[in-house]
């Protein structure tokens, strides 16, 4: 497929051109219209025996990428300096929705997890907005204190103090998961930004300590963490999850067992629209068809991390450092999400991006890839003067 830029008209009065990445839509298509397939392949039966309607998931996320594609057209429209001008304001924005959910009566509790507030028809997972909004928040930091972040310790533990309460706060929910692909995007982004090698150590090690010591004096992260290093130990209790998971990877074989007739989503496998839908993909269109999209979210990483170094090359590092958070997030969130699936790391509860069956997920994604167009546009918008000026060169 060609690089070039698609071109469509703005509204009159804006006076210019919509200028979008045809690679990077190209990508995201292919994702979420192949996620709608296994989606509506994991979850008929499970679906159809809870509610009667076999498609009551597929219905629930075609609205929810509706909503997010409204969403993310509006942030289309929206310049990057106003999100910059409106870093600050973000991070109150996320520290309020991670404090909301914990109110009693606020926040609602599933599975013994309160990670969600209800909103009209759609229960809000607030990990997923608030973690844009600290991002937002870091790259609007790292533009403003860049000096102080590459000589001293104090500019680097500024917005890691903040972050560190931020990961509290999504700790007591708890949401390990999303306090752990949060905090790994912002020390990528610190790194990015120039933060010193030391600073960097100290924290990463600090961070790695703290995290272990909590897995480890916390039991049912601790079984978590047992069952991961031997599902087989304990098949029908605390390795029931993964013991399913790869008998439903190991069935698929070469070339899969076909798209529909996997047998593990058949009530064996916990989860299998949400967080094990890469099980039930890898059962149906079996390894060739799993390196096929895993290869599609490296292809989406690869653009969007040169997105992010084009913006570096034109000194808009606000851009750059959005590109690169939510680069970082998209494919540490993938690749968690995968590992777990196959056995490489303990269970968390995150989705697969515009694969997994999860609303709130989606609905972000789809505003992350609205910023990540917009930022396309400027930088294409920015190059058109140039290009002009070498054209009357020659």
């Amino acid at each position: 497929m060609s690089s070039q830029t698609i071109t469509m008209p703005f509204p009159a009065r804006l006076k210019t051109e919509l200028q979008l990445d045809p690679v990077l839509l190209a990508i995201v298509f292919a994702l979420l219209f192949g996620g709608f397939v296994i989606l509506a392949s994991a979850s008929i039966s499970i679906s159809d025996n809870a509610v009667g309607n076999p498609f009551f998931y597929v219905q629930r996320q075609l609205l929810a990428a509706a909503i997010g594609g409204v969403a993310g057209g509006i942030c289309l429209f929206i310049p990057m300096r106003v999100w910059q001008s409106l870093s600050l304001l973000m991070l109150f924005a996320g520290l309020a929705l991670l404090v909301l959910v914990l109110v009693p009566g606020i926040g609602y509790e599933v599975n013994g997890s309160t990670r969600w507030v209800r909103i009209g028809f759609m229960n809000l997972q607030v990990s997923e907005p608030a973690r844009l909004c600290f991002l937002l928040y870091l790259a609007g930091y790292l533009v403003r204190r860049n000096k102080a972040l590459r000589e001293e310790f104090v500019g680097f533990l500024r917005p890691m103090l903040v972050l560190t309460l931020a990961c509290v706060l999504l700790l007591k929910e708890p949401d390990f998961g999303a306090a752990l692909v949060l905090l790994a995007t912002a020390l990528a982004m610190l790194f990015v930004a120039g933060a010193r090698i030391r600073d960097f150590l100290v924290f990463f090690s600090t961070a790695v300590i703290a995290m272990g010591a909590l897995a480890l004096t916390s039991p049912y992260r601790m079984k978590r963490l047992t069952a991961f290093l031997d599902p087989w130990a304990d098949p029908y209790d605390s390795g029931f999850q993964l013991t399913q998971s790869l008998i439903a990877i190991g069935r698929g074989e070469w070339f899969g067992v076909g798209l529909g007739d996997s047998v593990q989503k058949l009530f064996y496998l916990p989860e299998a629209h949400t967080d094990f839908v890469f099980a039930v993909f890898a059962e149906e269109f079996g390894l060739l068809g799993s390196l096929v999209l895993i290869a599609l979210f490296l292809a989406l990483l690869w653009r969007v991390f040169k997105l992010g170094r084009r913006a570096a090359s034109s000194e808009r590092f606000f851009e750059a450092y959005i590109a690169i958070g939510l680069g970082t997030w998209l494919g540490l969130q993938a690749f968690i999400n995968v590992g777990v699936n196959m056995g490489l790391l303990p269970t968390k509860g995150l989705t697969l991006p515009l694969i997994s069956y999860g609303r709130s997920s989606l609905i972000i994604t789809m505003i992350c890839v609205g910023l990540l167009l917009r930022i396309h546009h400027e930088l294409a918008v920015d190059a058109k003067p140039v290009n002009r000026k070498r054209g009357r060169r020659k």
